[in-house]
């Protein structure tokens, strides 16, 4: 198990390395989906690296090291080559602090005791602030040329900031147990649905809408469900 959990692991840093291309041949669709797959492969490896009953010690370095690159390099390459014409040197600041933040967020994730985050983690996971930008720029690259999207760089260095923020915030996120207490047996059905819903957004084209609504619908309610619903809180 642990063989595959690194196989996997291996391929989200794949992925992001080729986003990291994508963004410099100015291919931003590319690039977005390419951390998005990222965020698919990281997910996956976890759940199949808690099947092996000895943990790895070797595992758990090797993912953080790779989320450095794919939701901490990738996203902050992409989203300065998406700004930097209109704001340079902010652009510049902004996103390495968007960097910094995420390596710090993952640094504090390694030495946290793992029952303190039996349910929850401590700020906001790299994989979704790194979708979060991924699915922006989609939503962007659908609408580019409209007066919808005439906006769109300033808020983008906003929400780079909100999120640096949220990543080494003490806020309370979901992990996947949390999830599951949540949803219980609808957990599949839930996951089936999620699945549904994006396959018809894709044949219509708003498959990016659709992962920001995800995404945001996790970074928004998950704080207040850690602290209403879950039991055995803190």
């Amino acid at each position: 198990m642990n063989f595959l959990a690194n196989l996997l692991t291996t391929l989200s840093l794949f992925s992001g390395f080729i986003s990291i291309v994508f963004s410099l041949e100015g291919h931003f669709t590319l690039a977005s989906w390419a951390i998005l797959s990222s965020v698919l492969f990281d997910g996956v490896d976890g759940q199949v690296a808690r099947l092996n009953p000895v943990p790895s010690e070797f595992g758990k370095e090797l993912d953080s090291l790779v989320d450095v690159v794919s939701f901490g390099i990738a996203p902050a390459l992409l989203g300065y080559i998406f700004i930097y014409r209109q704001f340079y040197l902010v652009a510049v600041f902004a996103l390495f602090l968007y960097l910094f933040c995420s390596v710090m967020r993952l640094a504090k994730y390694n030495i946290t005791p793992k029952e303190k985050m039996r349910k929850y983690f401590y700020g906001l996971p790299t994989t979704v602030s790194g979708g979060v930008l991924a699915a922006f720029i989609l939503i962007y690259r659908g609408k580019v040329g409209t007066e919808v999207f005439e906006f769109a760089p300033p808020i983008f260095l906003l929400l780079v900031v909100v999120l640096s923020y949220l990543m080494v915030s003490r806020v309370r996120y979901l992990n996947l147990e949390g999830i599951k207490e949540l949803f219980g047996r609808r957990m599949l059905f839930v996951i089936a649905l999620m699945f549904v819903i994006f396959i018809t957004a894709a044949l219509l084209r708003k498959s990016g809408i659709t992962l920001a609504a995800y995404f945001l619908i996790y970074l928004i309610f998950s704080p207040f469900v850690v602290k209403f619903c879950l039991k055995d809180k803190e």
